[in-house]
């Protein structure tokens, strides 16, 4: 008969925090780098002839995404991503007044061995859409270096005329490949009702078209349908940071960066296209401008209200409302439409 062990695993950006509660033993501790190297180190620890291994772990987005299919794919290991409110509710019963990472495994630890366990399913289509968005990045990324080469071949009178050939001759290969992934992308959420319904709820905001629909989208939907906005905020690094330190040091508040590059670069161009030609933001933009912030300052607020309105316009299933985000002098605020899956689809 398999014996049961129990494991919380605290993530964060950079290393795991991991607490395993064998039978008849005290609680072993163990410190992890967050890195496919670190994940394979993991679950050789955790492994044992003829044991099952039950983890938990809080649902913290895109960190802890890479070790939750490494550990579902491992047959000795039965993974739980808990929501991080059940874990914060199950440590107040608890009496926990403190917190830090220690205290955190500690108590995910004892969620594993008292808690109803419920079994994480991976995100299958959310998962295939986010690996083509990653490489539709990165092929965006190649077209505009290619772009900014033969545009300096073709200034140049001394490169031979095959250089410039061939750069032509590369980008085309490249619209095609962007443009097929981007039909196969279109594809996979057109399969998922959910995907399928937020895409259509994307397309409905100014400024965001179905490429940015795309990219954003499938850096949204591998996030908890537990998190609240503001974890979205911190999941793109958008939350402000203050630096200060006694009377003297007071440095200038700078958003995280500490989130995910993608997700802020994903909606750097829709803030652009919406401060010119959506009326609500543009104006958001523009008070920001009069009460003297810099011109990135105010258009990664502008980010930021984005980010608030895709959740809301998520959440409730209802399109874009730039009312809701800033309102114009004398405007009320008017019913929008609901979207039903069916009409998305």
């Amino acid at each position: 008969m398999n014996k049961r062990d129990d494991c919380g695993v605290e993530v964060s950006a950079k290393q795991l925090l991991v607490g395993l509660a064998r039978e008849g033993a005290p609680c072993a501790r163990r410190t992890f780098p967050n890195t496919p190297e670190g994940h394979e180190a993991l679950v050789r620890w955790l492994g044992g002839p003829g044991r099952t291994v039950r983890v938990v772990m809080e649902a913290t987005g895109l960190y802890g995404l890479d070790l939750a299919l490494r550990l579902d794919a491992e047959a000795s290991v039965e993974l739980m991503v808990a929501n991080p409110r059940a874990v914060r509710h199950f440590a107040h019963a608890l009496m926990k007044r403190s917190k830090n990472d220690p205290i955190d495994t500690d108590v995910l630890v004892e969620f594993a061995q008292r808690m109803p366990f419920q079994r994480w399913v991976r995100p299958a289509a959310a998962l295939a859409l986010h690996a083509l968005a990653r490489r539709l990045e990165s092929l965006t990324e190649m077209h505009a270096a290619e772009k900014n080469r033969l545009h300096a071949a073709q200034l140049s009178p001394a490169l031979p005329a095959a250089v410039v050939r061939d750069l032509q001759r590369s980008l085309r290969g490249l619209e095609r490949a962007l443009a097929r992934l981007t039909r196969q992308a279109v594809e996979v959420i057109s399969q998922d009702p959910d995907l399928n319904l937020h895409y259509q709820l994307l397309l409905s905001a100014c400024g965001i078209g179905p490429t940015s629909a795309v990219q954003i989208l499938a850096q949204l939907a591998v996030l908890s349908a537990d998190l609240d906005v503001r974890q979205w905020v911190a999941q793109a690094g958008l939350d402000p940071r203050q630096y200060s330190s006694g009377s003297s040091v007071h440095k200038k508040t700078r958003i995280s960066k500490t989130g995910n590059r993608h997700l802020r670069r994903a909606l750097y161009m829709p803030a652009l296209v919406a401060i010119r030609h959506e009326p609500h933001l543009r104006a958001f933009y523009r008070q920001l401008l009069t009460r003297g912030k810099a011109k990135m300052q105010a258009l990664v607020a502008v980010m930021r209200k984005l980010l608030h309105a895709i959740y809301g316009m998520f959440r409730h299933a209802q399109p874009f409302d730039g009312t809701k985000l800033y309102r114009l002098p004398g405007e009320a605020t008017l019913p929008q439409p609901t979207f039903s899956t069916a009409e998305a689809a």
